[in-house]
Order: structure tokens, then sequence, then C-alpha cells
């Protein structure tokens, strides 16, 4: 996920913590220019739920600190923590994670953080995606194909187009309902994610909604319009830091 001041709505904590560690990147590829996907080995490693995050913190010379949330994509059965990081202009965690950042260096986390935005696959659940907010949703949807109950989990994701979309061909092939509005998608005229798109997939469970401000707070006011009630709907803003 991007440079992110994560805004969760209010509600327990029920998520696993974990403290910080020194983890080795065993990977870090560019899917997009402005975009890297880090795989970590992370040591003593607590298992996440999908929708939880890491803290990434590097530290200068100088002693300047400054750390950065991120959205875990990696199922928990996955050995290694992978981690989508798109790369702002002006990002100073997110430059040097996409920029310098090579298999074999070593980064601090601290995970997994969050038990609000969390989804263990043992109910039904409505997802809800924009940008690179679709990546705590990849985790769900990993964790559901590993159960082997990907019904249970009902997926909307939307972008501008598809090279913008993280995840877009493993999202697609799982057969989530993709829009973008400024191409056609999988037989869908290109527009903005809408009520007749997500009419069809309104049903019991929680409805996960995560994205920039603006596309959080449209796709949970249609959400509501649609009959969800209003405190099944979870939502995680992210946003540049300031």
């Amino acid at each position: 996920m991007t440079d992110a001041l994560f805004a969760p709505a209010a509600g327990p904590s029920t998520g696993p913590v974990g403290g910080w560690r020194h983890a080795r990147v065993l990977s870090a590829d560019h899917p997009h220019p402005a975009a890297v996907r880090l795989r970590l080995d992370v040591p003593d490693r607590v298992d996440h739920v999908p929708g939880q995050h890491y803290v990434v913190r590097l530290t200068a010379d100088d002693g300047y600190r400054a750390q950065r949330s991120y959205s875990v994509a990696s199922a928990p059965s996955d050995p290694a923590v992978e981690l989508w990081v798109d790369r702002l202009p002006d990002g100073e965690v997110s430059g040097f994670l996409a920029d310098e950042v090579r298999a074999g260096d070593t980064l601090e986390v601290r995970g997994p953080v969050g038990g609000w935005f969390v989804w263990d696959g043992s109910g039904p659940a409505l997802a809800v995606g924009g940008g690179s907010g679709v990546v705590p949703l990849v985790a769900m949807l990993r964790h559901a194909q590993d159960l082997g109950v990907r019904e249970r989990l009902r997926l909307a994701v939307a972008a501008r187009t598809r090279t913008l979309l993280p995840y877009a061909d493993e999202l697609l092939a799982a057969g989530a309902l993709v829009a973008l509005s400024r191409e056609d998608a999988a037989g869908r005229a290109a527009g903005r994610l809408g009520a007749d798109d997500l009419r069809t997939l309104v049903g019991p469970g929680p409805a996960f909604v995560c994205g920039s401000a603006g596309f959080a707070g449209a796709a949970s006011r249609l959400l509501v319009e649609l009959g969800v009630d209003e405190g099944a709907v979870r939502v995680e803003r992210f946003g540049p830091t300031g």
C-alpha cells in the first residue's frame, strides 16, 4: 500500500500482534514502475489474519527515523510476508523501498498490527477495494482459497486502468468484479464502480472497504444505500502523509 496513515473505523482489536523484528528481504520486484512487491522473511513471525498490516521503519545515519504502514498481501499460510508498496513522489519510506531495497537487505518491521479490519474466513463477507486498497483483500482472497471457501468472499475492486490495479491478473482469475474507470474489463464497460455493480454482491456478513478517503467514503455510502447495515461496514482509509 502507499505511504499511509491508516484510519480504521472504531472497533475492538482482536487480531494477533507482533513486535519489532529484523526481516530479510527475499525478493523485491516491480510489477509496475511506480510500485514494488516485497517478500520478507520475518524471524519468529506471529501469523497474521488477512486485513492486518506491518509497520516498516527506516533509520538514517544521523538517527532520524521514519515509518509507514503497509497492508499484508500474503495469506497466513505463506512462509513469507508480502507487501505491496506504491512509490509516492515525495514518499520518504516508499521511495526508499521502491528504489533502493534489494533481495538480501534487512528491514526493521513490526507486525502484524490491527484487529478491526480482519477476516478469518469463518463466515461470509463482502470486500470492496480501490487502487492499492485491494492489497488486504488479496490476502483475504488467498486465505479463502487456502481454506477452500472461495465462495464466502464476495469481491469487487476498482482502479483507473488494469496496469494500475495491483494483482489484476490474480483478481480477474479468481472471478472478482473488476471495475476500471478508463478501460473495459472482463466484459464490463469502462466506468466507475457503482450501485449496479455492488447490488448483486450485497449479502450476509461484514463489508470491508479499503481505499483512498474519497473512494472509501463513496463505496461505504453506496453499500448503506443498498441496505447494508452501517455497523457492518468496516472501513480502512489511506492517503499520503503530510
